[in-house]
């Protein structure tokens, strides 16, 4: 007998919050004619190691996590999920600086200038 149960969809690995969204919508409205979305990255940079990158993206990859938000495709590197899962990612900006900031449950210490982060 065939198991008629239908399964939740998976959550996805970085909650994005409604400022985020709009930022994301924000960048598509400006995004070149060739970006199919944003994604983000961790590359390995600054003193703790790992640091947040967020760049526009030409061309889906096999192993990106692909989220649809109300203002365009957000992608997670297939590289960077495990250091994200559980994350939540927001937009602060204020009088003295504006940008993408993380709640990331998966980083054990950060840098004095909050640039990089170490797992």
């Amino acid at each position: 007998m065939a198991d008629t149960k239908t399964r939740p969809a998976p959550k996805a690995a970085v909650v994005l919050t409604k400022r985020a969204e709009a930022r994301i919508a924000h960048l598509m409205s400006q995004a070149p004619d060739d970006a199919i979305g944003v994604k983000l990255s961790t590359p390995r940079r600054g003193c703790s190691g790992l640091a947040y990158s967020v760049d526009y993206v030409t061309e889906e990859a096999k192993f990106d996590e692909k989220i649809e938000t109300p203002g365009g495709t957000f992608y997670i590197d297939g590289a960077s999920v495990l250091y994200l899962v559980g994350s939540t990612m927001d937009w602060r900006d204020d009088d003295f600086t504006a940008g993408f900031v993380f709640e990331n449950p998966n980083a054990k210490g950060a840098c004095g200038c909050g640039e990089s982060f170490m797992v």
